[in-house]
């Protein structure tokens, strides 16, 4: 049993690859349900034994059993949260990843791959207008690149004021930063500055203000903005911020996980003025730049500056910091192992031209556009505020939170659409979030007819 675990085995390569062109044949790709706990627990009972199992049972428990509840956030009518659409480009490299055991932890061990990583992050850093030092490496997600790139602007601002660990550190960060920062912050142990927003946006004003207004300004080492807030997709005062960042200096970190992804876009890209002023930069692939899960590209604009945090020291290692050109990603956040997840991204642009990207972006902010023009039209319904990107915050007039639930549930049921009720200043409102441009008007005139 032991040897056959390693060996080729045709049969189960054509049934894997049968059922892998069969799934990415699915047009549209249906939307599925919700599991139940003790449905699936008793599908599962059993499996994991001593002897094995036929490989076509377990696939097809899989495929009957599991998949089917699991929502597909590459359908079209997923529209909550943020979805997910990668290329199909995209998803067969991502094939080749796990097939030949890619991994991107050195530049000794995976040269190739790490190159062809870094011309993605240059075309990024291009797009963002940071200087050709910048770099970076993919990470898992939005999170990991938040919680690398702050942990290097706490460690600089150590070294520049001398300060232990023990001193007070904190960070300015808005009312509407993602979750993910004050995860973050309370795993560094730096404190937050928490300004308050003008109309949901962070401004250079008000983040000024604060700073005046505080009786500690020197311990505020850095300040995070959003380009693309998740629920409404604003994009802050990335210009003022810099300003202010720069006269305090303050290390100045943009989250542009779901938003980033508009630089690409030019009936958005002034919107992200200032973003070129950026100390670090995020922004999600797996979200709007249609590659596979788990992808996120974290910039740096002095990558030595993560270098110096975030190599780490062991015996063993010691052969992979030489002196030379090379580029270890390990060097440029907390992870050592990482998959090489920047390569279908690479792919995929080669394959279809970085402008078909701009025009599958353009197709979600302009959906965006036309959705929040039938809801002007729509006397049932109300516009919570204009669409900066590609989520629509909006409201059925007289539904109170449990209508919108029951509503997202019915809609689900029926395969309509994949619509999760989000809140807005302590009111419960809808929330479309268009990404794939495989989403048409006809299906939003079809959900929004479903609210009665």
């Amino acid at each position: 049993m032991t040897a056959r675990m390693h060996q080729y085995d045709g049969e189960l390569v054509d049934l894997v690859f049968k059922y892998m062109r069969d799934r990415l044949q699915y047009d549209p790709v249906p939307l599925d349900h919700p599991g139940d706990g003790e449905v699936l627990r008793g599908a599962l009972d059993g499996l994991l034994n001593e002897r094995g199992n036929d490989p076509a049972q377990v696939l097809k428990l899989y495929d009957h059993e599991l998949s089917r509840a699991v929502i597909s956030c590459d359908s079209p009518r997923y529209l909550s949260f943020v979805p997910c659409a990668p290329t199909k480009a995209a998803l067969l490299f991502d094939m080749i990843v796990s097939c030949a055991s890619l991994q991107g932890i050195s530049w000794l061990e995976a040269a190739g791959a790490i190159a062809a990583e870094n011309q993605v992050l240059r075309l990024i850093a291009d797009r963002a207008g940071l200087p050709k030092t910048a770099g970076g490496v993919f990470v898992s997600g939005g999170s990991a690149a938040n919680l690398s790139a702050l942990v290097v602007a706490r460690d600089t601002a150590r070294r520049r004021l001398g300060a232990g660990p023990g001193a007070r550190l904190r960070i300015a960060v808005s009312d509407q930063t993602h979750s993910s920062v004050t995860n973050t912050l309370n795993i560094i142990g730096v404190e937050k500055l928490l300004v308050r927003t003008e109309n949901h946006r962070l401004t250079g004003a008000a983040l000024r203000a604060a700073l005046e207004a505080d009786p500690d300004p020197s311990s505020v080492i850095g300040v995070v903005a959003t380009a693309g807030t998740t629920n409404a997709g604003i994009v802050d005062d990335l210009a003022g911020i810099a300003e202010v960042a720069e006269e305090y200096r303050l290390w100045f970190h943009v989250d542009g996980a779901y938003g980033g992804a508009g630089l690409f876009a030019p009936t958005v890209r002034a919107k992200y003025a200032g973003v070129e002023r950026a100390d670090s930069f995020v922004v999600d692939p797996h979200k709007w730049l249609f590659a596979p899960f788990d992808c996120a590209a974290l910039l740096y604009r002095e990558p030595r500056l993560a270098k110096a945090v975030h190599t780490q020291d062991a015996s063993y290692l010691d052969v992979l910091h030489v002196e030379g050109e090379e580029w270890n990603p390990t060097d440029y956040a907390y992870h050592l192992t990482r998959r090489a997840r920047g390569l279908p991204l690479w792919f995929s642009l080669a394959v279809h031209g970085v402008g078909a990207y701009t025009e599958a972006i353009e197709t979600g902010l302009r959906l965006a556009r036309e959705t929040a023009e039938l809801i002007r039209a729509d006397e049932r319904l109300e516009l919570v505020r204009d669409p900066e990107l590609s989520a629509v915050v909006f409201r059925r007039r007289g539904w109170a939170a449990e209508d919108y639930h029951a509503w997202s549930r019915r809609l689900l049921a029926d395969q309509t659409g994949f619509v999760t009720p989000t809140g807005w200043e302590g009111e419960t409102v809808a929330r479309f979030a268009f990404l794939h441009p495989g989403t048409t008007l006809e299906m939003v005139r079809e959900i929004l007819a479903t609210m009665g």
